[in-house]
């Protein structure tokens, strides 16, 4: 769960990194995006640099959803019959809510597929100019687009601050200094990817980009 975590982690911040070049222009994020699709050339063909990623991208969220559900399940069977009345359990919204989280981002990555790699739910869905894509997918007119991707992203946040300090732990940090240091990074970490990834598409719809 940790490892796979990390994984998702390291590109999420990557694909974050991408995004913002938004502000540099259309030219610079067409160019961008057609980078990505000629990465590893001449030794790669066109292309193949996406696929590869998007195979292991795959393969290590099957392993986080699979991971999820063997923790599921050992937790079950470790208490098989019920309380009769459950206290509520100190802890962090995000930690309560993990596996809904988990539900609601999985959700909005197929949406986003659809979306922005595919087209096929964008309203230009041309691959030659994703910028122009950007911008009409977050139009002011389709405020909604912006809402589901806020929620989505903040779901993003939460999980990510709860996953990060949950990785810590399970790698070996138990002291007490550290125990802070991981939250405070975990926060840290997981509010620059919130504030990266919705700076699109509230730039967009304020009329900062367009």
């Amino acid at each position: 769960m940790a490892a796979t975590g990390i994984l998702l982690v390291l590109f999420l911040f990557a694909h974050m990194a991408g995004n913002v070049k938004i502000f540099f222009g259309p030219g610079a994020f067409d160019h961008y995006a057609q980078w990505l699709r000629t990465i590893g050339s001449p030794l790669l063909p066109d292309l193949w640099y996406l696929w590869i990623q998007r195979t292991v991208l795959t393969v290590v969220v099957l392993g986080h959803i699979a991971a999820a559900t063997i923790l599921a399940r050992r937790a079950r069977r470790a208490r098989p019959v019920r309380y009769a009345h459950r206290p509520k359990v100190q802890g962090s919204y995000a930690a309560r809510t993990m596996r809904w989280g988990g539900v609601i981002i999985l959700l909005f990555v197929i949406y986003h597929i659809l979306d922005l790699t595919t087209g096929t739910l964008n309203p230009v869905a041309d691959p030659l100019h994703p910028y122009a894509n950007v911008v009409a997918d977050f139009a002011p007119h389709r405020w909604y687009v912006t809402a589901v991707y806020t929620v989505s992203v903040v779901a993003v946040g939460l999980h990510l601050r709860h996953g990060i300090f949950s990785a810590a732990r399970t790698l070996g940090q138990r002291a007490a200094r550290g125990e802070r240091i991981a939250r405070g990074l975990a926060l840290l970490l997981s509010v620059v990817l919130v504030v990266g990834f919705l700076s699109v598409p509230f730039a967009v719809i304020t009329g900062l980009v367009n």
